[in-house]
């Protein structure tokens, strides 16, 4: 009887070995040999594919950028993240994420003519994109909409982010690409409204300090915040400050970027319980 014709397995370091070779090419063809045993018109479809794909998915996340910088110097940058960086998630809306970080940390500025707002314009178009598709969503429970906003603490969205760049981003566009940062930090925040929509806002100081004062963990009122801010710039007059800001507060309610203020039973330990029941 006639043995039975097995069909060699190859070992798996010897499948690891083509499968890194296999990527290593297809993130870097210029340095990196296909495999022997593909033919390139194959690999030329898959080199194709995913350079493609991954700058498609960028294009989305990033499309000022991608205006500003040009058909060329945007393969560039692409090719260049897929060499330095290596990806820790498999999500595709994590990509903007880990495009971020390579920009951040990975891309090299020598010999390069990036624009000097590259990363500060990536992180907020990111920061566009991160609010769009964010699952968080504002407890109505938690805040009164109707609430005294200096008697009572004051509730920031969770869907609003307070934000200090030196270059105005948020103007940038083909048509204006400044050289240089400007002469004062530009203030921004960025929020989803309740109608879904994400919205940007350019803030005085003031205002950028106030929301940064409301969104630190010890609890304070509105009027409270306001005479820390005060006393801050040493204000001859503290009470034109409190209601300067009352007014802001009041603005920024009907903004959605504050929720109202926080009810009572927001603090008592039970109060999810409590609250359904």
């Amino acid at each position: 009887m006639a043995e039975p014709d097995h069909q060699a397995v190859a070992p798996a370091s010897s499948v690891l070995a083509a499968q890194m070779a296999f990527a290593a090419h297809i993130r870097d063809p210029d340095h990196a040999p296909p495999p022997a045993d593909v033919e390139d018109r194959r690999m030329a479809i898959y080199r194709e594919l995913f350079f493609n794909n991954i700058s498609g998915l960028l294009k989305n996340g990033f499309p000022v950028l991608h205006k500003i910088l040009g058909a060329t110097r945007w393969n560039a940058l692409i090719r260049d993240f897929m060499v330095r960086h290596r990806a820790t998630t498999p999500l595709f809306l994590e990509l903007s994420q880990e495009f971020l970080d390579y920009l951040g940390n990975a891309r090299s500025a020598q010999a390069t003519d990036d624009p000097p707002f590259l990363l500060e314009l990536a992180h907020y178009e990111w920061v566009e994109l991160a609010l769009d598709v964010s699952d968080d969503e504002p407890d109505p429970r938690h805040a009164d909409p109707n609430g005294d906003l200096l008697a009572g603490i004051p509730v920031v969205s969770p869907l609003a982010w307070n934000l200090s760049y030196r270059f105005p981003v948020h103007r940038i566009a083909p048509g204006f690409a400044p050289d240089a940062p400007g002469e004062m930090p530009t203030h921004l925040v960025v929020w989803r409204n309740r109608a879904e929509r994400v919205e940007v806002l350019e803030i005085n100081a003031l205002t950028q300090r106030l929301l940064a004062l409301l969104q630190e963990e010890q609890p304070r009122t509105g009027r409270q915040v306001l005479a820390a801010i005060a006393a801050e710039l040493s204000h001859p007059e503290p009470d034109q400050v409190v209601a300067a800001g009352g007014r802001m507060l009041a603005d920024l309610r009907r903004r959605d970027v504050v929720l109202g203020t926080r009810r009572p039973e927001a603090d008592h330990p039970d109060a999810d319980r409590m609250s359904t029941g």
